[in-house]
This record gives C-alpha cells, structure tokens and sequence, in this order.
C-alpha cells in the first residue's frame, strides 16, 4: 500500500508518497501567494492551499497504481484562523502563524483575563501568532465576518475538510489555538466563553493517528483513487515534523533549524513552566511535548548572509571560523521579535561587543552562536523541569551547516544526531497514515523501523566549557537591554 503526507507550509503545499516499507517514491511541491495587506499582516487564501494540493496529489500518484493508495494524513502550519460560513464558503483570508495584527486581543488575554487563568484553562499564555486573539480580533475589527461564522477551523484541517467533508482537527494543532485543554485533550469551555464563541463552532477533535474518515466520492473520481482511501487526521507541523524524526516517547528531542528555530522535547508526562516560557502542547504520538519556538534561526544566518554581506555563499563565509567559545562578539538573533522564552514582539536583533579588530568572520560566527545561544535558553527552561535530556536530532536548512551543528552540540551539551531522510512534516504524515491503516503497531514502533541516524556530533569537554563562560555573558544581555527596545521601535 501507498501513504501520502501532505506538508501543508506558508510558502508551499509539500506532498510525499511512502510505501509499506517506507520507502519515498516521490515528492511533489506547489507554490501559493502570501499576502501582507498591512504592515505586520500575513494572509493567504485557502481556496489556493486547497487548489494547489489537488494538482499536487495529482502529479504525485501519477505513475503508481492508484488502487493501492491506503490513506492520506497531514502536517501543516499551526495557529492559522480559517472561518467558514453556514455554506461551509471561506469567509476572509487566513490569518496565518506570523500575523502580528493582534497585540491589543493578546494584551487583553494576558492581562485582563491573566497568564495564570490562561495556564490554568489551556496549559499555555497567549502570543499575536495563537488562533483565540486572532477570533477575537475578527469579533472586535470585522463584526459583520464574526456573525457569519459557522465553523472554526485550522490550516490543514480546512484541506482535511476538503477531502473527506469531515469538520476535524487533531489534538497536536489544536493545542496552539489556546482554546484547547491540553492537559485533558478536549476543548476548554472557559476559553469557548472568553472568545464568545460556541462549541459547536469548532471542529470534532481527533488523536492524530486516528482516521477521520474516507475520501468524498468526488474527491476518489477527481483522483482516480479508490473511496475507501482512508482520511487521518495529522499533525502541526513541529509535531509531524518530530514524527519524521522519531521524536516520540520520553525524553527525546529535535531541533529545527528553519526559518523559524524550535527545541521539541516529547515526555510522557504533562507538564507546564512557572513561567510558560515554553510552549506545552499535546504530541502526534498520544503523549506531549514541551516547545521553545524562536522566531528568527536560520532566517539569521540568510539575512547577515544576502542583505548584509551580500553573498549566497554560506559555506564561505564560515570557511575562516576557526576559534569556536572564543568571540568576544554577541548577536542577539530577535529579527522578528521574540516568542520563546522571551515573549517580547518589540525585542530586535542586536550586536554587541565589537572592536576596531572584529572581522567579518567574528560577525558570522556571532550570528551563528547567537542562534545557539537563544535555542539553549528554552533548554534551560525544560532542564528547569526536571526533563534531562542528553543528545538531539536535528533538522531544517541551517543543519546543513557542518559548522553550526557543531556549535550547538557545544553551546547547548548536547550528542547532536543526524538522519538519513530528512523530510519533515511531509514525512510525519506519511508515517502517520501508515499507522493509521495497521501497517505498524504504533507510532514508536513506525519510528523505530523507520528513522535512521547516521551520524552524531558529540561535544567536547574543552569546548563546552568556554561556551559555558559565553552563554553566561550572553543571557545576560537580553535583560539589559530590554527596557530600550519599547523606545526603538
């Protein structure tokens, strides 16, 4: 049998094939717009997601026997807000992950309502890019789009819809709409109340192996596939992503290294920081996991790269790196404002510790470091918690960089492993549709089967304690400045 992952991202719908033994066979990727109708708005159209994953399913099954294919689960990008009406039409475009518009809803939640009682109903606080400020933003600023609204729905739940014309969502995604009882993987009827809305609204809640149900028959002749092709519900993307690199169980974690940078560390236990630094979400695999998102990573890197230095040239620019813990050049990498464990939107990227004999290379490596630096902060949040964790994988455009891997292996102490198929949430889906369907016991046991490391960094003891000396001088930083960056922006 055949599994198909769709990837549903901001730039592109990426769509994977898996067989049985998990095997890719092909990869197809569909580009759609993104639209920034104001400064600090990010929107897309869902109809475009939605017409490039059809021709994408489409080239992907070309050329296998379609009456093979066994099921379809997904990936996709979190906290975006789809609304339809009574029709089940598209009211507005989404307002996606990266949407800034909603600082004075998220003020309201956090210090109106409160950060505890937000903690308490949903195990998290709330940020511009979570789905409740963006309803609420709709009800303040858009009143006639509020009142049309028969159906609350997250990005690649809509397509989810679209395929099997099943209202669902998985818990993993709901988690990060802060509506949803992570503790008791239900929604939280407190926060339905606060966001004026009615339960009904919100789609059924599915576990992310779990199937949904099967294709619509237009769907199976519009495709040429079978109508018992099952629909599984899937994943956000940091969990399917961590299902791709077999991130499941206790204590395990992976890094991302994209344009956004996160550290996802599974547990079996549910636990939240006194602070809610960290981001605490239910996991693909029935259990949870706790999340530090950086809004700016690899992102750094590309910026100091092509606006600055004007060069695409990455492994050049860190060619002349030769003296690792001893920079005296700190980078602090908030682009785009700051998520984990900061909270702040008004935090932006900073230098410090130059002199007349800093050199360009003293500046790259800074970037690179100051990355590192930022993914250990929410490390220590999660060793805050008891959550010992010794090695990692890692993944995203950044751990291409030989270089960058080995400074966060040493940066944050950690065994830093690679592995053989690097496919992200596209892949995670996959795995998932595959276990849905029985072709595994479990997601562990898919993972396990499935996932292969082919390499591992170890830090070095030297090494780890010069870092050790820098990080210190680093996290104090941000605390220094931080009153300065309200006045700048």
């Amino acid at each position: 049998m055949y599994y198909i992952g769709i990837d549903l991202g901001t730039s592109a719908v990426k769509l994977l094939l898996m067989d049985g033994s998990g095997k890719i066979c092909n990869i197809v990727s569909k580009e759609y717009p993104l639209y920034f109708p104001r400064p600090g708005w990010s929107e897309q159209n869902p109809e475009d997601w939605y017409a490039q994953t059809i021709a994408g399913l489409k080239e992907l099954i070309k050329d296998i026997d379609k009456n093979q294919v066994g099921a379809i689960s997904f990936g996709g990008q979190m906290h975006g807000l789809v609304i339809l009406d009574e029709n089940d039409d598209v009211i507005r475009p989404a307002l996606l992950w990266n949407d800034g518009r909603t600082k004075e809803e998220c003020d309201y939640l956090n210090e109106v309502i409160g950060k505890e009682t937000l903690s308490k109903y949903t195990a998290n606080i709330s940020f511009t890019g979570f789905t409740a400020p963006k309803i609420l933003w709709v009800k303040n600023k858009e009143p006639q789009n509020f009142a049309k609204i028969k159906k609350i729905m997250l990005p690649k739940d809509y397509i989810a819809y679209k395929l099997s014309g099943v209202h669902c969502t998985d818990v993993s995604d709901a988690s990060g709409m802060l509506i949803f009882d992570v503790k008791n993987r239900c929604w939280s009827k407190e926060m339905i109340d606060i966001c004026r809305i009615k339960e009904e609204q919100l789609a059924k809640v599915y576990e992310s192996y779990e199937v949904v149900g099967n294709v619509t028959d237009e769907i199976a002749k519009e495709l040429e596939i079978p109508n018992t092709v099952k629909i599984v519900a899937g994943a956000g993307d940091n969990a399917a992503a961590a299902i791709g690199t077999g991130t499941v169980g206790d204590g395990r974690c992976n890094i991302s290294l994209g344009t956004s940078g996160t550290i996802f560390i599974s547990s079996k236990n549910f636990g939240v920081d006194s602070n809610n630094a960290l981001h605490s979400f239910d996991h693909a695999d029935g259990n949870y996991h706790l999340m530090g998102c950086m809004l700016s990573a690899a992102s750094c890197n590309k910026w100091w790269s092509e606006e600055v230095l004007n060069t695409k040239d990455y492994a050049k620019e860190q060619e002349y790196i030769t003296k690792l813990g001893e920079n005296n050049v700190y980078f602090l990498p908030y682009l785009m404002g700051e998520r984990s464990p900061h909270n702040n939107p008004n935090a932006r990227g900073t230098f410090i510790g130059m002199s007349m004999d800093t050199s360009r290379s003293d500046m790259t490596q800074a970037v690179l470091e100051g990355v590192a630096f930022a993914l250990r902060d929410s490390l220590e949040v999660a060793k805050s918690l008891g959550i010992n964790i010794e090695r990692t994988k890692i993944c995203g455009g950044g751990a291409k960089s030989p270089l960058w891997k080995k400074i966060i292996s040493n940066v944050l102490n950690l065994k830093v492993d690679m592995i053989e198929s690097e496919e992200g949430p596209a892949l995670g889906g996959a795995i998932l549709a595959a276990v849905a369907c029985n072709e595994f016991e479990s997601i562990e046991d898919a993972v396990n089967k499935l996932v292969k490391v082919t390499e591992t960094i170890e830090p070095e003891k030297e090494l780890v304690e010069k870092y050790e000396d820098r990080y210190n001088k680093f996290k104090k930083i941000y605390p220094t400045v931080k009153n300065l960056y309200d006045e700048l922006i």
